[in-house]
C-alpha cells in the first residue's frame, strides 16, 4: 500500500489503486485498547489471495485492517482472525458482527464505526487467508454428507483456488448412473433473506467445456444432485466417463435372476469371465476371440454381470432385459436392455454399466428361432461350453463340453461316435432336466447327414444326457452270454480236477 501525507493526496491515490473504503486518522488518535489479535509469523508473507467480490467473510478467515496513517492499526497488529460467531473483535469499536459481508462491505461497516474516533475514516479490509470451504452434498452421489474442502495453496500471481463443483463431487464419491446432471442445485446461504439457489448444468460442461457450469463454491454451500426421471443410454456411457463420475473399475455389488445358469448376489468386476456354462466367472481370465461379439467397456456392464453368473442360458429372452434400479429418494428405476441389438448391430449403449445395488432380470423367450439361438450362443456373454452326458455304446462315454447349442450328432462324435459292434444307430434317447423341475424323455431317429432340426437333430442344453442303446443282436450275444456263463465256470471246475 502507499500512504500520502496529505488528506487530498491520500484520495486520489487510493482511488488509483482501487480502494474505495478509506478512514483517515488524525495524528494525534488516542492510543487503541487492548485487543486480541491475531499471532502472525513475523516472516514476510505470500501475498494476499485474489478473491471475487462474492467472497464473504466467516469464521476461521484471516483479514488484515489498515488505517492510513495509523501504523499502530496496520501491518502485524491490523491482522485478525474471523472468531467462531462471525465476529471480529477490535480496538476501540470491540465486538463486529463481519459473518455473510464481502470485505468490501465489511470495509464500509468499520467506517462507520471508526466515525466516532476519527474525522476521515480512511480503511481497508484485507483478506489475508481464507478459512476452508465446508459444504454438503446430497442426492445422486455415492457418498453423501458433509466435506470440508482446504483451499489449494496460493500461486505465484497471488490466486487461491477455491473447490468447484465437480472437485466437490469426486469428494462425495461421484455421481450415480441415476443423476440429473442437468438439474443440480446449489444453494448458498445469505446473511439477509431467503438463501440464494442456482441451477448448474453439468451436461453443458461436459459437451461444449462451459467452465461457468463448474461454479466455485462457497463455504456453508449445499449441493443436491436430482434423480433423473429416464435414464438415457447414450448419456450414461459418457457419464461414466467424466472425472466427476464413479470410479467404475471397482467392484460392484448386484443381483441377478432369470434365464442365467448361476442366479443371485454377486460381486461384478470389470473383466470377469466364464468359460463353461454354470462355473462362475472371475477376474483375471482372457476373453477368447472365438467367443464372438465383445463388450469394450472398462466398466461393470450387464455383459459381465451375466459372465459371473455362470452365462445366458438358451432359452433368454434378450430382448427384453430389465435393470432394476433404487434411487437416493427411495423410487425404484427401470431400464429396458436389449443385448440383440448388441450382437447384431454393435450397439454397446445397450451394454449398460451396473452399480452397486441394481437387479438385473433375464426374461424367459417364448419363441426363440433357431437363428436368434445361434447368434445366443456365439455372444461373449454365453459360456464357451456346455457340459452333456453321452452313455452307453459310444466308443468313448462319459461328460463332453462343446459350445452352446451344439446339435445333437456333433456330441456323439465328440464322444467318439458310435461303437459299431454294439450301439443301435436308428434311435437314441435324449433326457432333460426341464427349468420347472421335470424330467422329459425323448426317442430321436439319428441321421447323421441331417442339419440342425428339432425332430432329428435338436439342439443340445447343459447337462443333456444322450443314450445309445445296444443293438438286437448285441442285446440277443449279451443275454446269451449272461445264461452260459455259469456253465464256463462249472467246465472251469472240472477242468482244474482233470475229469
Amino acid at each position: 500500500m502507499v500512504y500520502f501525507k496529505h488528506s487530498h493526496q491520500a484520495v486520489v491515490g487510493l482511488a488509483l489503486l482501487g480502494i474505495t473504503t478509506v478512514v483517515s486518522v488524525p495524528a494525534d488518535a488516542a492510543a487503541p485498547t487492548t485487543s486480541t489479535q491475531l499471532a502472525v509469523p513475523a516472516s514476510a508473507p505470500l501475498p494476499p489471495p485474489s478473491i471475487d467480490e462474492s467472497y464473504t467473510l466467516g469464521a476461521g478467515d484471516q483479514v488484515q485492517i489498515d488505517i492510513f496513517d495509523a501504523p499502530e492499526y496496520s501491518g502485524q497488529n491490523g491482522r485478525f482472525q474471523v472468531l467462531a460467531d462471525g465476529t471480529l473483535n477490535l480496538p476501540l469499536v470491540g465486538t463486529l458482527s463481519v459473518k455473510g459481508l464481502t470485505p468490501k462491505q465489511a470495509g464500509n461497516l468499520l467506517s462507520k464505526k471508526f466515525q466516532r474516533f476519527f474525522k476521515r475514516p480512511l480503511t481497508t479490509v484485507t483478506l489475508l487467508f481464507p478459512r476452508p470451504v465446508s459444504v454438503s452434498i446430497a442426492g445422486e452421489v455415492n457418498r453423501p454428507g458433509s466435506y470440508t474442502v482446504s483451499l489449494t495453496p496460493q500461486t505465484a500471481n497471488g490466486s487461491t483456488q477455491f473447490p468447484t463443483l465437480t472437485s466437490a463431487l469426486k469428494l462425495a464419491g461421484g455421481i450415480t448412473q441415476a443423476a440429473d446432471v442437468r438439474n443440480i442445485q446449489i444453494r448458498r446461504p445469505q446473511r439477509v433473506g431467503a438463501n440464494q439457489s442456482v441451477t448448474v448444468d453439468l451436461w453443458q460442461f461436459l459437451q461444449n467445456g462451459d467452465r461457468q457450469q463448474d461454479l466455485a463454491l462457497r463455504d456453508g454451500d449445499s449441493i443436491v444432485i436430482p434423480t433423473a426421471t429416464k435414464i438415457n443410454l447414450a448419456e450414461s456411457a459418457q457419464l461414466a466417463d467424466a472425472t466427476f463420475s464413479a470410479d467404475r473399475s471397482q467392484p460392484v455389488t448386484i443381483a441377478i435372476v432369470g434365464e442365467v445358469f448361476r442366479p443371485g448376489s454377486y460381486t461384478v468386476a470389470s473383466d470377469a469371465r466364464t468359460s463353461t456354462a454354470g462355473v462362475p466367472g472371475v477376474t483375471g481370465q482372457t476373453i477368447s476371440a472365438q467367443t464372438g461379439t465383445q463388450a469394450t467397456s472398462p466398466f461393470p456392464t450387464v455383459t459381465r454381470a451375466i459372465q459371473v453368473a455362470g452365462g445366458i442360458k438358451p432359452l433368454a429372452d434378450i430382448r427384453r432385459i430389465q435393470i432394476r434400479r433404487l434411487t437416493r429418494s427411495g423410487a425404484e428405476q427401470s431400464i429396458d436392455v436389449n443385448l440383440q441389438t448388441l450382437i447384431k448391430d454393435g450397439d454397446l449403449r445397450q451394454d449398460t454399466i451396473l452399480q452397486s445395488g441394481d437387479t438385473v432380470v433375464i426374461p424367459t423367450a417364448t419363441n426363440l428361432s433357431p437363428a436368434d439361438a445361434t447368434a445366443i450362443a456365439s455372444a461373449s456373454f454365453s459360456p464357451d461350453t456346455i457340459r452333456v452326458n453321452v452313455v452307453g455304446e459310444v466308443k468313448q462315454p462319459g461328460v463332453v463340453q462343446v459350445p452352446p447349442n451344439t446339435p445333437l450328432n456333433q456330441a456323439l462324435l465328440a464322444a467318439g461316435g458310435f461303437d459299431n459292434r454294439r450301439a443301435r444307430k436308428s434311435a437314441i434317447d435324449l433326457i432333460r432336466l426341464n427349468p420347472d423341475g421335470t424330467v422329459t424323455k425323448r426317442e430321436i431317429a439319428i441321421d447323421l447327414a441331417q442339419s440342425i432340426n428339432d425332430q432329428m437333430n435338436p439342439t443340445l442344453r447343459n447337462n443333456d444326457i444322450i443314450v445309445v442303446g445296444r443293438s438286437g443282436l448285441t442285446k440277443f450275444t449279451d443275454g446269451l452270454g449272461n445264461v452260459l456263463t455259469p456253465f464256463g465256470s462249472i467246465f472251469s471246475i472240472l477242468n482244474i480236477f482233470g475229469l
